[in-house]
């Protein structure tokens, strides 16, 4: 029996992308040759949980774009480039029937799908290395656990240390390297919304994230928002808007799936206050970095328990059943115009904002009392900038059992007020 060809994998998640890719900067100082690589799980796909699915049409039709930007960026520097659909593991399990796998590099996770998928992983290519990287952070671990022993409960605390003696780590210059060793050649498979079990769709007129998924849509407004329209310089001020694309940076989305790194965002604000100088606003946006990277730090701290229904501060937390309440809320039609404005809005395009997501969340809890689980569940399937780490930390904050459980209650009369005061939002999405 010939001897099989020895390879590294290259397995791209949740960090799609090839300008500061530290995964991709390090498979290519390798000696072996690699296969760059992505799959559309099949379980997942599948997977529902409290009457939700896993990801919804929105995230997946963003996904897809995201993953053929990919693509087309590893084809520009020789990289061959394997998109496949299956069980993961199974994927895994082809590959290594033809080669042997070396290494495995890829982006460090801990919730448990993503470390459950790795020991499946683990169990069809036993002998595999694995090469993983932090590279979903802003501020590194490494300078993280240096400063604190533990990640405190409340985010100002966890701020001010950390801004005290800010280190952020360089961008991988990962986007101009060459590929130049022998191509492995395995069949992709081709993917489309319609074979992930969605219809096609239209995309609504009135939404507030009009945008493509991908690397370079996502260096494209972000050099929109920053150098083109120095929109940045107001962030603090509009961060609370409602309607258009330029109230907010929107760069959720592209930072969810890895297409933009927060490290990347970081430095280029710190260019252009360079430019055009620093202000509340420009400092707001590396504040609300560190928000992200808070969250995703009280992941790795507590694990599961951000999925359970007593949180990580393991808080009783009285919930009814309410399923005819539950709909209501998901279809738009609850007591509170805001509400509704708000949820006609997710259900529509995928999208919501900061200000709308903090009372449709306060109001299932605190208002319709039901288990603040079943919203956490809708917002992963519905949003196109789902993010585990910040929708788990953000709702268990919002249900009184994470890292604040003060018992806050958000007003959406007195919100809407504030926020909607000349109705534009309202009648946007409540017109008949």
């Amino acid at each position: 029996m010939p001897k099989k060809q020895k390879i590294n994998i290259l397995w791209f998640t949740k960090d799609l992308r090839t300008r500061d890719s530290e995964s991709l900067y390090n498979v290519i100082q390798e000696e072996l040759p690699f296969l760059a690589m992505y799959v559309f799980d099949a379980e997942f796909f599948a997977q529902k949980q409290f009457g939700s699915k896993k990801i919804g049409k929105y995230r997946t039709k963003f996904l897809l774009e995201s993953v053929e930007n990919l693509k087309q960026n590893l084809a520009k520097q020789k990289i061959p480039f394997l998109v496949k659909y299956g069980k993961t593991e199974d994927v895994f399990k082809d590959i290594s029937e033809e080669f042997e796998v070396v290494k495995i590099f890829c982006q460090e996770e801990w919730t448990k799908e993503e470390t459950d998928l790795q020991t499946k992983i683990r169990s069809v290519v036993p002998a595999a290395v694995w090469e993983k990287s932090y590279s979903q952070f802003l501020v590194h671990p490494l300078f993280v656990f240096k400063t604190l022993d533990k990640i405190p409960m409340l985010f100002t605390a966890f701020r001010q240390k950390i801004e005290k003696n800010l280190l952020i780590r360089p961008e991988f210059e990962s986007e101009d390297l060459m590929y130049d060793k022998s191509e492995i050649h395995f069949k992709s498979d081709t993917i489309s919304l319609k074979s992930l079990g969605f219809e096609d769709f239209e995309t609504d007129e009135r939404t507030a994230f009009p945008f493509s998924g991908g690397e370079n849509e996502a260096l494209k407004r972000l050099h929109h928002y920053f150098s083109e329209t120095q929109n940045l310089s107001q962030y603090k001020q509009t961060r609370n808007g409602l309607v258009g694309k330029d109230y907010s940076s929107k760069f959720s989305a592209w930072l969810s799936d890895g297409s933009l790194s927060a490290v990347t965002i970081y430095h280029e604000i710190k260019k252009y206050e360079e430019e055009f100088g620093a202000n509340d606003s420009t400092y707001w946006l590396i504040f609300e970095l560190l928000w992200r990277d808070f969250f995703r730090y009280v992941s790795l701290q507590y694990k599961d328990l951000i999925f359970w229904k007593s949180g990580i501060n393991h808080q009783k937390y009285f919930a009814e059943n309410n399923k005819t309440l539950i709909q209501k809320w998901k279809n738009g039609e609850t007591d509170s115009d805001f509400v509704n404005a708000n949820m006609l809005e997710l259900k529509n395009t995928g999208w919501m904002s900061n200000r709308g997501r903090q009372n449709v969340a306060s109001y299932f809890c605190k208002i319709l009392k039901q288990d603040w689980r079943i919203g956490a569940a809708y917002f992963e399937e519905m949003l196109i900038d789902y993010d585990v780490h910040s929708n788990y930390g953000n709702w268990m904050y919002l249900a009184g059992v994470g890292n604040d459980n003060r018992d806050r209650t958000f007003n959406p009369e007195k919100q809407a007020e504030m926020y909607d005061s000349n109705q534009e939002f309202r009648k946007l999405w409540l017109k008949q």
